[in-house]
């Protein structure tokens, strides 16, 4: 099962979290600070990078191709909103999509990303959540890995499962 940590300095010590996160194994890492300047961006992308040189944690950016190429990171992470993902897809080796709709996930198929992430499946703060259905249905619809979030715990990981999903992405677990 891939899991993916999604950054949110906010949520308290985030290089302690990181380190956390990659001796737990974590797949990936997407720093996702997005009102974050370039600068101290690259900064804290740099760091984590390096935090996770020698292991096998990749690391993206979420939205920002040119702090990832310059970093020299595994990857970028588009959200439905951002850069065409067409347009991203041959600089980066990693690519992944957020959606929220089946249309969305067909569409970063289409696209060339190499996973998505659906949700929010659970509710969360100031989300609505699209429901374990809505998951089902669209790890049956496409052919490229799907990780669910939105309100993801430990206790839901089973459920996640049996919709055939790939794996998860979240904040708040990996911060406890």
């Amino acid at each position: 099962m891939i899991r993916c940590y999604v950054t949110d300095r906010r949520q308290g010590d985030l290089f302690a979290h990181v380190k956390r996160a990659i001796a737990e194994g974590v797949d990936m890492i997407q720093v996702r600070e997005k009102d974050l300047p370039a600068k101290p961006l690259i900064d804290m992308v740099c760091g984590i990078h390096e935090l996770a040189s020698g292991t096998s944690t990749k690391i993206l950016v979420n939205d920002r191709m040119d702090v990832a190429l310059a970093a020299g990171v595994d990857g970028v992470h588009l959200p439905s909103n951002g850069l065409p993902a067409t347009m991203v897809r041959p600089h980066v080796k990693i690519l992944g999509v957020s959606t929220h709709s089946l249309d969305e996930a067909v569409q970063a198929v289409w696209d060339r990303a190499d996973y998505i992430i659906f949700g929010p499946i659970f509710d969360t703060p100031g989300k609505k959540a699209v429901g374990i259905e809505a998951l089902r249905k669209v790890v049956r619809s496409v052919k490229i890995p799907v990780l669910a979030i939105g309100g993801i715990t430990r206790e839901r990981i089973p459920e996640i499962q049996q919709t055939g999903a790939a794996g998860f992405a979240a904040i708040r677990m990996f911060q406890t």
